[in-house]
C-alpha cells in the first residue's frame, strides 16, 4: 500500500504542477520556487510531516519535500547553534541532494553535449 500511495500522491503533485504550468503565465523557475516555499511553509505549520508519513517518497521526492527538508534543517540548526543556524542549517540538511544534482548534471552534460536554444 505504501508504494501505491507514493505513486498516486507523487503523480497528483506532478499533474497539478503541469496544470499550473499550462494554465498560467508563470515561468518554470517561479513554479519551482513556489513549490519549495510551499514545502517549507507546510513544514513550519506542521502539515507536512503527516503528509510525508502517508505518502512516503511520493511526498519527499518532489520539490515540496526539498522545501520541507530545508525548513527542518534550519529549525534543527537554530536549536543547536542559535542565530547562525539560519544560514547553515538548510545547506547542511540538503547537501547530499544538492551535491548529487550538481555531479549528475555535470556528468549528463558530458555525455549528451547540450546546446543552448536560439
Amino acid at each position: 500500500m505504501d508504494l501505491w500511495n507514493a505513486f498516486w500522491v507523487g503523480g497528483l503533485i506532478c499533474a497539478l504542477v503541469q496544470i499550473l504550468m499550462d494554465k498560467t503565465k508563470l515561468m518554470p523557475g517561479r513554479i519551482m520556487v513556489l513549490l519549495v516555499c510551499l514545502g517549507a511553509f507546510f513544514g513550519a505549520v506542521g502539515l507536512y510531516q503527516p503528509f510525508l508519513e502517508f505518502a512516503k517518497a511520493g511526498a519527499s521526492v518532489p520539490l515540496l519535500g526539498f522545501g520541507n527538508l530545508l525548513f527542518d534543517g534550519v529549525k534543527e540548526a537554530i536549536d543547536k547553534e542559535g542565530f547562525i543556524g539560519i544560514f547553515m542549517g538548510g545547506l547542511k540538511a540538503t547537501a547530499i541532494g544538492i551535491s548529487g544534482a550538481l555531479i549528475l548534471g555535470y556528468l549528463a552534460s558530458l555525455i549528451f553535449n547540450p546546446k543552448m536554444k536560439k
